[in-house]
Protein backbone atom coordinates (compact mmCIF):
# COMPACT_ATOMS: atom_id res chain seq x y z
CA UNK A 1 0.00 0.00 0.00
CA UNK A 2 0.94 3.20 -0.79
CA UNK A 3 2.67 5.79 1.93
CA UNK A 4 1.79 8.85 -0.53
CA UNK A 5 -1.05 11.25 0.61
CA UNK A 6 -4.47 10.83 -0.49
CA UNK A 7 -5.31 13.50 -3.01
CA UNK A 8 -8.63 14.72 -3.38
CA UNK A 9 -10.59 16.67 -6.40
CA UNK A 10 -11.43 19.97 -4.71
CA UNK A 11 -13.67 22.95 -5.94
CA UNK A 12 -12.25 26.08 -6.90
CA UNK A 13 -13.75 27.43 -3.55
CA UNK A 14 -16.94 29.38 -5.07
CA UNK A 15 -20.38 28.59 -4.09
CA UNK A 16 -23.31 27.72 -5.92
CA UNK A 17 -25.31 30.79 -7.00
CA UNK A 18 -27.82 31.79 -4.81
CA UNK A 19 -30.88 32.55 -7.70
CA UNK A 20 -32.85 29.92 -9.04
CA UNK A 21 -31.50 28.66 -12.69
CA UNK A 22 -33.80 26.26 -14.63
CA UNK A 23 -32.51 22.91 -16.66
CA UNK A 24 -31.73 23.62 -19.66
CA UNK A 25 -34.40 21.86 -21.38
CA UNK A 26 -34.51 23.91 -24.56
CA UNK A 27 -31.41 25.71 -26.55
CA UNK A 28 -32.71 29.83 -25.03
CA UNK A 29 -32.60 28.49 -21.64
CA UNK A 30 -28.57 27.42 -22.01
CA UNK A 31 -28.09 30.78 -23.55
CA UNK A 32 -30.20 32.56 -20.78
CA UNK A 33 -28.34 30.85 -17.92
CA UNK A 34 -24.71 31.64 -19.50
CA UNK A 35 -25.76 35.06 -19.21
CA UNK A 36 -27.25 35.30 -15.76
CA UNK A 37 -23.98 33.80 -14.71
CA UNK A 38 -21.77 36.29 -15.96
CA UNK A 39 -23.61 38.46 -13.92
CA UNK A 40 -21.67 37.22 -11.23
CA UNK A 41 -18.18 38.38 -12.42
CA UNK A 42 -17.12 40.91 -10.52
CA UNK A 43 -14.71 42.93 -12.74
CA UNK A 44 -17.55 45.11 -14.56
CA UNK A 45 -15.37 45.68 -17.56
CA UNK A 46 -14.69 41.95 -17.98
CA UNK A 47 -18.92 41.40 -17.08
CA UNK A 48 -19.89 43.38 -19.92
CA UNK A 49 -17.27 42.04 -22.70
CA UNK A 50 -18.14 38.52 -21.31
CA UNK A 51 -22.03 39.29 -21.66
CA UNK A 52 -21.29 39.98 -25.31
CA UNK A 53 -18.81 36.97 -26.31
CA UNK A 54 -21.82 34.87 -25.40
CA UNK A 55 -24.07 36.71 -26.92
CA UNK A 56 -22.66 36.82 -30.04
CA UNK A 57 -20.97 33.79 -29.75
CA UNK A 58 -24.63 31.98 -29.34
CA UNK A 59 -26.33 34.35 -31.93
CA UNK A 60 -23.93 32.85 -34.06
CA UNK A 61 -24.31 29.13 -33.38
CA UNK A 62 -28.16 29.62 -33.72
CA UNK A 63 -27.81 31.33 -37.08
CA UNK A 64 -25.31 28.98 -38.77
CA UNK A 65 -27.32 25.85 -37.60
CA UNK A 66 -23.64 24.49 -36.16
CA UNK A 67 -23.59 20.73 -36.71
CA UNK A 68 -21.61 19.04 -34.28
CA UNK A 69 -19.06 17.90 -36.84
CA UNK A 70 -18.60 21.30 -37.72
CA UNK A 71 -18.33 22.17 -33.70
CA UNK A 72 -15.46 19.01 -33.13
CA UNK A 73 -13.59 20.31 -36.64
CA UNK A 74 -13.51 24.18 -34.94
CA UNK A 75 -12.12 22.65 -31.76
CA UNK A 76 -9.41 20.62 -33.63
CA UNK A 77 -8.84 23.77 -35.37
CA UNK A 78 -8.22 25.94 -32.53
CA UNK A 79 -6.52 23.01 -30.71
CA UNK A 80 -3.39 22.82 -33.46
CA UNK A 81 -3.56 26.72 -33.87
CA UNK A 82 -2.23 26.34 -30.43
CA UNK A 83 0.36 23.76 -30.55
CA UNK A 84 1.69 25.37 -33.96
CA UNK A 85 2.69 27.90 -31.27
CA UNK A 86 6.31 28.13 -31.06
CA UNK A 87 8.72 30.85 -28.94
CA UNK A 88 9.56 32.13 -32.50
CA UNK A 89 6.24 31.65 -34.07
CA UNK A 90 2.57 32.90 -33.08
CA UNK A 91 -0.01 30.99 -34.78
CA UNK A 92 -2.53 32.16 -32.92
CA UNK A 93 -1.58 36.21 -33.72
CA UNK A 94 -1.56 35.01 -37.13
CA UNK A 95 -5.37 33.81 -37.21
CA UNK A 96 -6.15 37.02 -36.07
CA UNK A 97 -4.47 38.84 -38.36
CA UNK A 98 -6.05 37.01 -41.37
CA UNK A 99 -9.47 37.23 -39.64
CA UNK A 100 -9.10 41.00 -39.47
CA UNK A 101 -9.00 40.81 -35.43
CA UNK A 102 -5.36 42.61 -35.17
CA UNK A 103 -6.41 45.04 -37.10
CA UNK A 104 -9.46 46.13 -36.12
CA UNK A 105 -8.06 46.22 -32.90
CA UNK A 106 -5.45 48.42 -33.24
CA UNK A 107 -7.50 51.10 -35.11
CA UNK A 108 -10.16 50.99 -32.79
CA UNK A 109 -7.44 51.53 -29.87
CA UNK A 110 -4.85 53.77 -31.73
CA UNK A 111 -7.07 56.71 -33.69
CA UNK A 112 -4.67 59.69 -34.71
CA UNK A 113 -5.54 63.07 -35.04
CA UNK A 114 -3.03 66.35 -35.63
CA UNK A 115 -0.68 64.65 -38.19
CA UNK A 116 0.24 61.77 -35.54
CA UNK A 117 1.34 58.32 -38.18
CA UNK A 118 -0.71 55.76 -37.84
CA UNK A 119 -0.44 52.06 -36.43
CA UNK A 120 -0.02 49.53 -38.27
CA UNK A 121 -0.56 45.39 -36.93
CA UNK A 122 2.41 43.98 -34.95
CA UNK A 123 2.51 40.71 -37.02
CA UNK A 124 3.60 37.84 -35.50
CA UNK A 125 7.47 37.97 -36.42
CA UNK A 126 8.46 40.15 -34.00
CA UNK A 127 11.28 39.17 -31.52
CA UNK A 128 12.39 40.34 -28.40
CA UNK A 129 16.38 39.72 -29.22
CA UNK A 130 17.19 42.58 -32.03
CA UNK A 131 20.75 43.41 -31.52
CA UNK A 132 21.77 47.54 -30.67
CA UNK A 133 22.44 49.40 -34.04
CA UNK A 134 23.61 52.95 -33.65
CA UNK A 135 23.31 55.37 -36.14
CA UNK A 136 24.13 54.42 -40.02
CA UNK A 137 24.79 50.64 -38.91
CA UNK A 138 22.98 47.95 -40.90
CA UNK A 139 20.26 45.96 -39.39
CA UNK A 140 20.59 43.45 -42.32
CA UNK A 141 24.27 41.25 -42.72
CA UNK A 142 25.36 41.78 -46.34
CA UNK A 143 23.73 39.66 -49.31
CA UNK A 144 20.45 39.77 -47.62
CA UNK A 145 18.88 41.68 -50.27
CA UNK A 146 19.15 44.84 -52.57
CA UNK A 147 20.17 47.65 -50.34
CA UNK A 148 18.13 50.29 -48.23
CA UNK A 149 18.67 53.26 -46.48
CA UNK A 150 15.63 54.56 -43.91
CA UNK A 151 15.53 58.39 -42.17
CA UNK A 152 13.59 60.57 -41.03
CA UNK A 153 13.23 61.89 -37.36
CA UNK A 154 10.60 61.63 -34.42
CA UNK A 155 8.78 64.12 -33.82
CA UNK A 156 5.71 65.62 -31.89
CA UNK A 157 2.10 66.99 -33.49
CA UNK A 158 4.06 70.48 -33.30
CA UNK A 159 7.11 69.42 -35.12
CA UNK A 160 9.53 69.28 -32.11
CA UNK A 161 11.86 66.45 -32.14
CA UNK A 162 12.06 63.40 -30.02
CA UNK A 163 15.81 62.55 -28.47
CA UNK A 164 16.60 58.90 -27.17
CA UNK A 165 12.72 57.76 -28.50
CA UNK A 166 13.67 53.55 -29.06
CA UNK A 167 13.19 52.62 -32.40
CA UNK A 168 12.33 48.49 -33.19
CA UNK A 169 12.74 47.49 -36.70
CA UNK A 170 11.69 44.56 -38.35
CA UNK A 171 12.04 42.84 -42.10
CA UNK A 172 12.19 40.31 -44.71
CA UNK A 173 15.20 38.96 -46.50
CA UNK A 174 14.94 39.20 -50.21
CA UNK A 175 14.00 35.61 -50.26
CA UNK A 176 10.69 36.90 -48.39
CA UNK A 177 11.60 34.94 -44.69
CA UNK A 178 12.20 36.43 -41.54
CA UNK A 179 15.02 35.26 -39.78
CA UNK A 180 13.01 33.62 -37.25
CA UNK A 181 11.61 30.92 -40.22
CA UNK A 182 15.06 29.95 -40.71
CA UNK A 183 15.84 26.30 -38.53
CA UNK A 184 19.34 26.90 -38.23
CA UNK A 185 18.80 30.57 -37.01
CA UNK A 186 21.61 31.39 -34.82
CA UNK A 187 21.04 35.08 -34.47
CA UNK A 188 18.61 37.89 -35.28
CA UNK A 189 19.00 39.29 -38.59
CA UNK A 190 17.19 41.61 -40.68
CA UNK A 191 16.11 43.37 -37.07
CA UNK A 192 17.48 45.91 -34.80
CA UNK A 193 17.10 48.65 -31.49
CA UNK A 194 18.38 51.97 -32.78
CA UNK A 195 17.19 55.71 -30.66
CA UNK A 196 16.74 59.22 -31.83
CA UNK A 197 19.22 62.09 -31.76
CA UNK A 198 19.09 64.56 -29.47
CA UNK A 199 17.74 66.23 -33.22
CA UNK A 200 15.17 63.75 -33.25
CA UNK A 201 17.16 62.12 -36.45
CA UNK A 202 17.16 58.56 -36.78
CA UNK A 203 19.21 56.91 -40.18
CA UNK A 204 20.00 52.69 -40.50
CA UNK A 205 20.91 50.48 -43.79
CA UNK A 206 18.40 47.80 -44.16
CA UNK A 207 17.26 45.85 -47.18
CA UNK A 208 14.32 46.25 -49.53
CA UNK A 209 11.76 43.97 -48.46
CA UNK A 210 9.74 42.02 -50.48
CA UNK A 211 6.37 40.53 -50.84
CA UNK A 212 5.77 37.15 -49.12
CA UNK A 213 3.19 34.46 -48.24
CA UNK A 214 2.56 34.21 -44.73
CA UNK A 215 3.11 30.80 -43.47
CA UNK A 216 1.26 28.28 -44.75
CA UNK A 217 2.17 24.92 -43.21
CA UNK A 218 -0.50 25.67 -40.16
CA UNK A 219 -4.01 25.64 -39.55
CA UNK A 220 -3.61 29.10 -40.49
CA UNK A 221 -2.53 28.32 -44.40
CA UNK A 222 -5.20 25.68 -44.23
CA UNK A 223 -7.93 27.83 -43.36
CA UNK A 224 -7.22 30.66 -46.31
CA UNK A 225 -7.24 27.64 -48.60
CA UNK A 226 -10.43 26.71 -47.43
CA UNK A 227 -11.64 30.88 -47.81
CA UNK A 228 -10.08 30.83 -51.19
CA UNK A 229 -7.79 33.19 -50.09
CA UNK A 230 -4.34 34.22 -51.23
CA UNK A 231 -1.90 34.45 -48.32
CA UNK A 232 0.45 37.22 -49.53
CA UNK A 233 1.83 40.48 -47.73
CA UNK A 234 2.87 43.24 -49.68
CA UNK A 235 6.50 44.21 -49.26
CA UNK A 236 6.94 46.27 -45.95
CA UNK A 237 9.31 47.25 -43.14
CA UNK A 238 7.96 47.46 -39.39
CA UNK A 239 8.63 50.23 -37.15
CA UNK A 240 7.72 50.15 -33.14
CA UNK A 241 8.33 53.39 -31.52
CA UNK A 242 8.37 54.20 -27.97
CA UNK A 243 9.35 57.66 -25.70
CA UNK A 244 8.53 58.29 -22.19
CA UNK A 245 5.40 60.17 -22.36
CA UNK A 246 4.77 59.32 -25.84
CA UNK A 247 1.87 56.86 -27.31
CA UNK A 248 3.39 53.54 -28.30
CA UNK A 249 3.59 53.71 -32.11
CA UNK A 250 3.67 50.16 -33.77
CA UNK A 251 3.43 50.77 -37.57
CA UNK A 252 5.09 49.23 -40.57
CA UNK A 253 5.83 51.55 -44.36
CA UNK A 254 4.66 50.08 -47.60
CA UNK A 255 6.76 50.72 -51.00
CA UNK A 256 4.39 51.68 -53.43
CA UNK A 257 4.06 50.10 -56.28
CA UNK A 258 3.24 46.20 -55.13
CA UNK A 259 -0.03 44.53 -56.51
CA UNK A 260 -1.01 43.00 -53.19
CA UNK A 261 -1.15 46.64 -50.92
CA UNK A 262 -5.08 46.65 -51.42
CA UNK A 263 -5.56 42.76 -50.81
CA UNK A 264 -3.03 42.38 -47.94
CA UNK A 265 -4.06 39.41 -45.71
CA UNK A 266 -3.69 40.24 -42.63
CA UNK A 267 -5.38 43.87 -43.57
CA UNK A 268 -2.35 46.02 -42.64
CA UNK A 269 -2.23 48.20 -44.74
CA UNK A 270 -3.58 52.40 -45.08
CA UNK A 271 -2.46 54.78 -47.29
CA UNK A 272 -0.87 57.44 -45.26
CA UNK A 273 1.38 54.47 -44.83
CA UNK A 274 2.40 53.64 -48.34
CA UNK A 275 5.62 55.67 -49.36
CA UNK A 276 7.62 56.29 -52.19
CA UNK A 277 11.38 54.38 -52.19
CA UNK A 278 13.60 56.96 -53.92
CA UNK A 279 16.84 55.40 -56.55
CA UNK A 280 20.02 56.52 -55.99
CA UNK A 281 22.28 55.36 -58.39
CA UNK A 282 25.44 56.93 -57.12
CA UNK A 283 28.45 54.34 -56.14
CA UNK A 284 30.16 57.00 -53.95
CA UNK A 285 27.36 58.41 -52.04
CA UNK A 286 26.00 54.81 -52.11
CA UNK A 287 29.88 53.37 -50.03
CA UNK A 288 29.40 56.80 -47.77
CA UNK A 289 26.61 55.62 -46.61
CA UNK A 290 28.11 52.25 -45.48
CA UNK A 291 27.14 49.69 -47.95
CA UNK A 292 30.18 47.71 -48.97
CA UNK A 293 29.49 46.55 -52.55
CA UNK A 294 28.45 49.94 -53.73
CA UNK A 295 26.37 50.65 -56.81
CA UNK A 296 23.31 52.18 -55.70
CA UNK A 297 20.57 52.03 -53.13
CA UNK A 298 16.84 52.80 -52.15
CA UNK A 299 16.36 55.69 -49.78
CA UNK A 300 13.17 55.71 -47.65
CA UNK A 301 12.57 58.96 -46.07
CA UNK A 302 9.69 59.34 -43.72
CA UNK A 303 9.09 61.45 -40.27
CA UNK A 304 7.52 59.82 -37.45
CA UNK A 305 5.15 61.59 -35.27
CA UNK A 306 3.65 60.18 -32.21
CA UNK A 307 1.22 61.32 -29.57
CA UNK A 308 1.59 62.37 -26.13
CA UNK A 309 -0.08 59.80 -23.52
CA UNK A 310 -2.67 62.67 -22.95
CA UNK A 311 -3.38 63.48 -26.63
CA UNK A 312 -4.02 59.72 -27.38
CA UNK A 313 -6.30 59.22 -24.29
CA UNK A 314 -8.41 62.46 -25.02
CA UNK A 315 -8.38 61.20 -28.80
CA UNK A 316 -9.86 57.72 -27.91
CA UNK A 317 -11.78 59.19 -25.14
CA UNK A 318 -13.93 61.35 -27.99
CA UNK A 319 -14.29 58.14 -29.92
CA UNK A 320 -15.48 56.39 -27.60
CA UNK A 321 -18.13 58.74 -26.40
CA UNK A 322 -19.08 59.03 -30.07
CA UNK A 323 -19.70 55.36 -30.39
CA UNK A 324 -21.45 55.47 -27.11
CA UNK A 325 -24.21 57.87 -28.18
CA UNK A 326 -24.46 56.30 -31.61
CA UNK A 327 -25.55 52.87 -29.65
CA UNK A 328 -27.63 54.66 -27.51
CA UNK A 329 -29.40 56.05 -30.40
CA UNK A 330 -29.62 52.61 -32.30
CA UNK A 331 -31.54 51.51 -28.69
CA UNK A 332 -33.89 53.97 -28.98
CA UNK A 333 -34.95 53.86 -32.33
CA UNK A 334 -35.10 49.66 -31.76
Amino acid sequence: MSDAPEVKATSNGISPPSFHLPLPDRPDIITANIQKLTELTPNPRHRFIFKALVKHLHQFINETSLTTDEWMAAIDFLTRTGQKCTPLRQETILLSDVLGVSALVDALNNPVAGGATENSILGPFYTEDAADVDFGESIASEGKGDYMYVEGRILTTDGQPIPNAIIETWETDDHGFYDTQYADRSHPDCRGRLRSGDDGKFGYRAVVPVAYPIPGDGPVGELLLLLGRHNMRPNHLHMMVEAPGFHKLVTAFYPEGCDYLRSDCVFGVKKSLVVNLKDVVDDEETRKRGFPQGGSFKLLQYDIVLLTEDQSATIRAGVEERFTITQDHKSNKS
